[in-house]
């Protein structure tokens, strides 16, 4: 988002940060986050942790977290987490349930703050799913995770996703955590609809007015007229044609092999048919930068796409930009929902 972009001149929000996996590089990077003044100076920030992982997360980082000792200091308040430490503490570097727990703990006391309105977004660390389902996650990921605490968003059309954002692009998926071979049946129309639509939005509440749209064909050479498939034809087209007669200026369905050679100097955002199609391109663009925001809920969550990192941790080398990145989009989004709600509040 450009300073151009940025307009409105949202009102200050409401962030909780979680420090993600606690063997990873997570906490680490929330305390390098949190030693840069803009994070302050964006919005008040609510540390869902304890005082133990605060003070672990400094030494890593070889940076301590200052915490809040009365109202209005500029610096994060520490809400404690629900979650319970392991009395010997938590292995470092490998995927664990208790360190799993920790980080699902963490997150549904965030969503707790959010369902009761005391923040207007949520930033977390990395986390590792591995360590997820050993503490006994059932989803595939967790988007369906937070869906099945929050509900799709009020505003939206119930379609829910990741999307997938870099400085200048962003894209959306018609399916995302699914064998290869359930994505035939997984485009629907409803689903590129929804897809289509959630990301415009999104673009929207990031400070882009007026966002334009490409859509990735889910077949080589976009079917080719038919020869190497329909879903051009029959479901692609008509989607765009019906999305532009909303209002949505979105374009395509385009080749996938080239569309991101052109996406970053004419459009905004890429809708993509499946999760390798659009996450491919955009890791080798910029992975440094890569954020991940769970699209379609009532709350918007970001977090950095990369992993935990377990090689580097307690190394000092885990590099901050996608988290600042993260933490941007979570200020950006969160701020303009807070301002909309306080003006239909009026």
């Amino acid at each position: 988002m450009t300073p151009a972009e940025d307009r409105s001149a949202p009102e200050r929000p409401r962030v909780a940060i979680t420090f993600g996996d606690p063997a990873g590089v997570g906490p680490e990077l929330v305390a390098k986050l949190l030693a840069q003044g803009a994070v302050s100076a964006g919005a008040d920030v609510l540390l869902v942790s304890d005082e133990e992982e605060v003070a672990a997360a400094g030494a890593d980082a070889g940076v301590p977290i200052a915490l809040s000792r009365e109202p209005g200091d500029g610096l994060p308040t520490l809400h404690r987490t629900r979650g319970t430490r392991p009395a010997d503490g938590f292995v470092r570097r490998e995927a664990t349930a208790a360190g799993g727990r920790w980080s699902l703990d963490a997150l549904g006391t965030a969503l707790d703050l959010a369902q009761a309105g005391e923040v207007d977004a949520i930033v977390f660390a990395s986390l590792n799913k591995t360590s997820l389902h050993l503490a006994g996650m059932t989803q595939n990921d967790e988007l369906h995770w937070f869906e099945s605490v929050l509900g799709a968003d009020p505003v939206g059309d119930g379609f829910t996703c990741e999307i997938n954002v870099l400085p200048g692009l962003m894209t959306s998926r018609v399916t995302s955590h699914v064998s290869i071979a359930e994505v035939d049946a997984g485009i629907t129309p409803t689903r590129v609809l929804g897809a289509t639509r959630l990301l415009n939005r999104l673009l929207r509440e990031n400070g882009t007015a007026n966002p334009r749209l490409a859509m990735c064909a889910l077949n080589p050479h976009a079917g080719e007229g038919g020869r190497f498939g329909r879903h051009e034809l029959d479901v692609l087209a008509p989607a765009v044609a019906q999305l532009r007669e909303e209002g949505i200026e979105v374009q395509g369905p385009f080749p996938s092999d080239t569309i991101f050679l052109r996406a970053r100097s004419e459009f905004d955002g890429v809708v993509t048919m499946y999760h390798d199609q659009g996450q491919i391109a955009m890791k080798m663009i910029g992975f440094d930068r890569g954020v991940t925001v769970a699209g379609g809920l009532a709350v918007p969550i970001c977090t950095p796409a990369h992993g935990t990192a377990f090689d580097i941790v307690g190394q000092g080398r885990a590099g901050t930009g996608a988290i600042e990145h993260a933490f941007e989009i979570a200020r950006s989004i969160g701020a303009r929902r807070r301002a909309a709600a306080t003006s239909s509040a009026r």
